[in-house]
C-alpha cells in the first residue's frame, strides 16, 4: 500500500504545506492521510490527494477561513462552480476591504507622526571626549555585530548604536528579529547623555583598529565619530537617524532560565531536528526547557504549548556572541523573546525574537 502513496514528508515537499500544517489539517478534519500506520501512527496520503493538498496551500497562503476552505474543497470536483466562485469572490471581497481600513489607519498613523510635538531634548551634542578600554570596546563590538540590520529600507538599523551616559557606553544592534546589547566602562566624559549610530563598515573599522592593550580615544563632533588607537584613527560621519528606544525591548527577568553548556548546546542545534515557520524560509529549532532545567530540542512531534521556536542560525550567532563556555537561556511564553545572558555579566545580552510555528 505505501508504495502507491505518499509519506507525510513527500506530500510537504510536493504540495507546499509544511508537515506541521498537513497534522493541524487532519486533526481539522480538512484533509484526512488515506491511512495511518496503526502501530506508529505515521499517515501516508493517495496520489489524487495531491492536488487537493495543492490547493488547500494556495487557499492557506490567500488567508482563507478554515470554515470556507472545507466548502471549497468540499464543492471542487462537483459539476456545480457556483459555490466555489461565490466564496473566492467573497474572500477577495475581504481582503481588499481589510486592505482598504489598512491604508486609512496608516494615513492617520501618518498624520499623528508627522503633526507630532517632539519634546524629547536631542542626544545629540557637538563634542565629546573619553577613552575606554581597547579590550572592553573590541569585546562589545564582538557582541553586538552578527546583530546589525541589511535592510536597505531601514538604514536607522544599520549600524551600532554607541550610547553614552555616566561612566558607561552601552552598544546596541538590532535587526527586528534580534537584538544585542554590550556594555563598557569609559573615562574622561562627564557630560549628558549622548547617542549615535555609527555605521557597520565604520563599526567594523574601528574594530579592526582595536588589537592592542591599553585605552582607545573615542570622539564625536557633531556627527562625526573618530576613534583614535595610537597613531592609528578611523573615522567617518554617524547615521543621520534616530535609533529606536532600545530600553522598551528589553526582556523582562521572566520565564525559565536554564545554563547551557555551549559547545554541547551547539552540537545539539547543529545536528538536531529542525522545523519550519510560517514561510518555510529558515531552519526552526524548537526549544523547551523540561522540571530538571534540561533544554530539549522538539520533534515535530513533540506538542508541549510551552515550546519555543526560533531561527536556528541566529540562535547559533547568538552562543557564538556570548563568547562564554556557558550561558544562561531564558525562555518565556511562545510569543515571548528569548534571551541569552552571560552568566558573569547578565547586563550583556541577546534576545532572539520568537517564530510562529504552523498551526
Amino acid at each position: 500500500m505505501e508504495n502507491d502513496m505518499r509519506s507525510i514528508g513527500e506530500m510537504a515537499r510536493d504540495s507546499g504545506l509544511v508537515v506541521s500544517a498537513l497534522r493541524f489539517y487532519d486533526r481539522a478534519d480538512v484533509l484526512v492521510p488515506a491511512w495511518v500506520d496503526p502501530v506508529s501512527g505515521y499517515r501516508w496520503y493517495a496520489p489524487k490527494q495531491l492536488e487537493e493538498a495543492r490547493l488547500l496551500a494556495h487557499l492557506r497562503r490567500a488567508g482563507m477561513p478554515l470554515a470556507d476552505i472545507r466548502l471549497v474543497l468540499a464543492s471542487w470536483s462537483g459539476a456545480d462552480t457556483d459555490l466555489v466562485r461565490k466564496l473566492l469572490k467573497a474572500h477577495l471581497r475581504r481582503l481588499e476591504q481589510r486592505l482598504s481600513d489598512a491604508r486609512s489607519e496608516f494615513s492617520a498613523l501618518r498624520a499623528l507622526h508627522d503633526h507630532r510635538e517632539n519634546v524629547m531634548t536631542s542626544l545629540r551634542i557637538a563634542t565629546v571626549r573619553l577613552s575606554i578600554s581597547a579590550a572592553e570596546l573590541a569585546a562589545a563590538l564582538d557582541t553586538v555585530r552578527f546583530a546589525t540590520s541589511t535592510d536597505p529600507e531601514l538604514p536607522m538599523l544599520g549600524g551600532v548604536l554607541f550610547d553614552i551616559e555616566g561612566e558607561s557606553l552601552h552598544v546596541v544592534a538590532t535587526d527586528r528579529y534580534r537584538m544585542a546589547v554590550a556594555h563598557a566602562g569609559i573615562a574622561g566624559y562627564d557630560g549628558s547623555r549622548v547617542q549615535v549610530i555609527v555605521p557597520t563598515p565604520l563599526a567594523d573599522a574601528m574594530r579592526a583598529l582595536l588589537d592592542s592593550p591599553g585605552p582607545v580615544r573615542l570622539s564625536v563632533d557633531d556627527d562625526r565619530m573618530t576613534l583614535e588607537a595610537g597613531d592609528r584613527q578611523a573615522a567617518g560621519q554617524c547615521l543621520d537617524h534616530d535609533f529606536p528606544d532600545y530600553r522598551r525591548l528589553l526582556p523582562q527577568a521572566a520565564g525559565r532560565r536554564t545554563v547551557v553548556e555551549v559547545a554541547a548546546f551547539r552540537k545539539a542545534l547543529e545536528t538536531g531536528p529542525v522545523s519550519s515557520g510560517e514561510a518555510g524560509a529558515h531552519d526552526l529549532s524548537v526549544l523547551r526547557v523540561e522540571d530538571g532545567g534540561t533544554v530539549v530540542l522538539c520533534t515535530d512531534g513533540d506538542e508541549d504549548p510551552n515550546r519555543v521556536a526560533v531561527n536556528r542560525e541566529f540562535l547559533l550567532n547568538a552562543l557564538a556572541a556570548g563568547a562564554r563556555d556557558r550561558l544562561i537561556l531564558e525562555l518565556g511564553a511562545p510569543t515571548r523573546p528569548i534571551a541569552i545572558r552571560r552568566p558573569d555579566d547578565e547586563g550583556t545580552f541577546s534576545i532572539l525574537m520568537p517564530v510562529r510555528l504552523e498551526d
